[in-house]
């Protein structure tokens, strides 16, 4: 099992629960090719470098995950298939990527923590 991150760019004219059920579909694809999941992200709307399909945004999501490596062609075609995607990328991870990513999360842990600390004494000052 080789470990894969992929990041794609769904259409910004997609609401909530639209752009929900395009990332479902895809991680139901994974897990139906015997994929762990192993980090999902949703990074929101953004602005592209440049206009695709004549958009300027788009809705980005990261996904880690273990795998063989016959699935990537099977996602890559969903991805191909999909109206939805505006661009995708998925690459093998090697050490130095799995220790950044590693990393990476790390960061985001100890900041969704904070702010979790910061509400809850917010919280008790209120009270």
């Amino acid at each position: 099992m080789n470990r894969y991150e992929t990041v794609f760019i769904l259409t910004p004219v997609l609401s909530e629960e639209q752009t929900k059920e395009a990332v479902d579909k895809f991680i139901k694809l994974m897990e139906e090719g015997n994929a762990t999941i192993t980090h999902r992200e949703n990074w929101g709307l953004k602005k592209l470098a440049y206009p695709i399909q004549k958009k300027s945004t788009g809705f980005y999501h990261l996904l880690e995950f273990e795998a063989d490596g016959t699935l990537i062609s099977t996602l890559e075609t969903a991805y191909r298939r999909d109206e939805r995607v505006l661009r995708f990328l998925t690459f093998k991870m090697d050490k130095y990527s799995f220790a950044y990513a590693e990393k990476r999360k790390a960061k985001q842990k100890a900041k969704a923590s904070t702010v979790k600390d910061a509400t809850k004494k917010e919280e008790e000052v209120a009270s």
